[in-house]
């Protein structure tokens, strides 16, 4: 009996001594200094409905009218010439929206149509044939050219719109738990100029939001081009690569940085290419119309030659550079950093990037030599067969998409009300855009789909601090 009390009290002395060298043993997790900051200086210090909105606090006073100016631009509507709206008439013949915002409210991100009919609210379908132009390019659908915009001015006949339906697709977690994804699928209906072409391949696009861009233009292409590696000569699985793409003030090929496919060269393309594509209007850099075979646009009257001046473009352009990143949110809480350190373990890092510097000649001074956290490298990755449009442009292939950065992505609900990611807005949270990555991140998704619960919700505590 009594042998039996010493052996008791000695394993109770043990397992008390095993807990205090337990909790002697504890570390908790520290952020790294300044990582809420992922905007550098030109981080807002805002986490509200407007926090997609505001300027870069680096910009010159000169600098900050212009971006006045552009924000408005940006907002208005565009209306159909001749107004006495001079400054913003020259909408259509053809568009998909009316006003820049309307696809990037609040300069954040879109989303499908809730309802078949519904316009104008950042997703839209790009057109391609097999083939390629001069430069690589993709070649436009013979009649409706690149883009189906579903709406026109008074007048044209619409090309034709879309509707897009969703085919359930079940995940199961190692955990047992069943996750249910959508796949969408697009019909063409009431085109307006006769039959779309045979083979036409079909790209849905969705609009993003546009923080950070100007960040992102001033990281010399060799910081990026040192993250690729085409030919996998490391034998991880990952292989991203640049895309090199048409630009149209040089004339020459450039290393691809905007849009889902890292089809623009910079971010004055983008603006461009979207304004002429997206709302009808033309600019120096795109001055042409766009109609389809068949539809007479000459007695339309438009907004002037070109419809948007070379000074209120470049203000646009300016504004869509110097947005502000918002500031990371809970960065510091334990479980967070747990997220964090499962990024990182789980191999996500290996295409977004989390860190990086801007140069310093950048031609806006107050972005160079920033320390910036993105989480993207910018580079064309295959995604899989499940994430696919089979529609080649330049030299991304059908499966392949340039890394989304990830910084705001928590604040996206904040800002436009919905979480809706993806190039085509198909995953309705973090968690399903996750297991629709494939390719790649196949190796990436399997590891995600053996976390645990409660591992699972840290990893997402994490992605939506961003």
């Amino acid at each position: 009996m009594e042998i039996k009390k010493i052996a008791a009290v000695a394993l109770f002395g043990f397992l008390a001594m095993a807990c205090t060298d337990n909790e002697n043993d504890y570390k908790p997790l520290a952020a790294e200094t300044g990582e809420e900051y992922g905007g550098g200086s030109s981080t807002v210090l805002n986490a509200t409905v407007e926090a997609f909105g505001f300027a870069s606090a680096t910009l010159t006073a000169e600098q900050s009218v212009d971006f006045g100016v552009g924000n408005s631009l940006f907002r208005q509507s565009w209306v159909t010439a001749p107004s006495s709206t001079t400054a913003r008439d020259g909408l259509g013949p053809f568009y998909n929206a009316i006003s820049c915002s309307a696809c990037h409210f609040k300069d954040g991100r879109g989303r499908p149509p809730a309802f078949d009919g519904e316009l104008g609210k950042g997703l839209l379908l790009r057109l391609s044939i097999h083939g390629a132009d001069a430069w690589g390019g993709a070649l436009p659908d013979p009649i409706y050219g690149h883009q189906l915009q579903d709406n026109a001015i008074l007048g044209p006949i619409i090309k034709g719109t879309y509707t897009v339906t969703y085919q359930t697709v079940n995940e199961t977690l190692a955990d047992g738990t069943v996750v249910a994804l959508q796949k969408p699928v697009y019909t063409i209906n009431n085109p307006g100029y006769g039959p779309l072409a045979a083979g036409l391949l079909v790209s849905p696009r969705v609009a993003n939001q546009i923080i950070g861009l100007g960040l992102l233009e001033a990281v010399p292409q060799s910081t990026y081009l040192a993250f690729a590696d085409e030919f996998d000569a490391n034998g991880d699985g990952i292989s991203g690569r640049a895309n090199y793409v048409y630009d149209k003030e040089s004339n020459s090929l450039k290393m691809g940085l905007f849009g889902w496919k890292a089809n623009q060269p910079s971010v004055k393309q983008q603006v461009g290419a979207a304004f002429l594509n997206d709302m009808g209007i033309t600019s120096s850099l795109f001055p042409d119309e766009y109609a389809p075979v068949g539809a007479d646009i000459s007695g339309y009257p438009n907004g002037g030659t070109p419809e948007i001046t070379d000074v209120a473009f470049n203000r646009v352009v300016l504004y869509s550079q110097t947005l502000s990143v918002p500031v990371r949110r809970n960065y510091s809480e334990q479980n967070v950093l747990r997220g964090k350190e499962l990024f990182t373990s789980i191999t996500c890092i290996a295409c977004h990037i989390p860190k990086m510097q801007t140069g310093s000649s950048y031609y806006i001074e107050g972005l160079r030599n920033q320390t910036i956290r993105p989480y993207t490298d910018m580079l064309l990755h295959d995604m899989g067969d499940a994430l696919a449009d089979n529609a080649p442009d330049y030299l991304a292939t059908g499966s392949e998409w340039r890394t989304q950065p990830l910084w705001g992505i928590g604040l996206i609900n904040t800002v436009n009300g919905h979480t809706r990611l993806l190039h085509d807005g198909r995953a309705r949270n973090v968690t399903e855009a996750i297991l629709w990555h494939g390719g790649e991140a196949a190796n990436a998704k399997e590891k995600f789909k053996q976390l645990t619960a409660q591992e699972r919700e840290d990893l997402l505590a994490f992605i939506n601090s961003l």
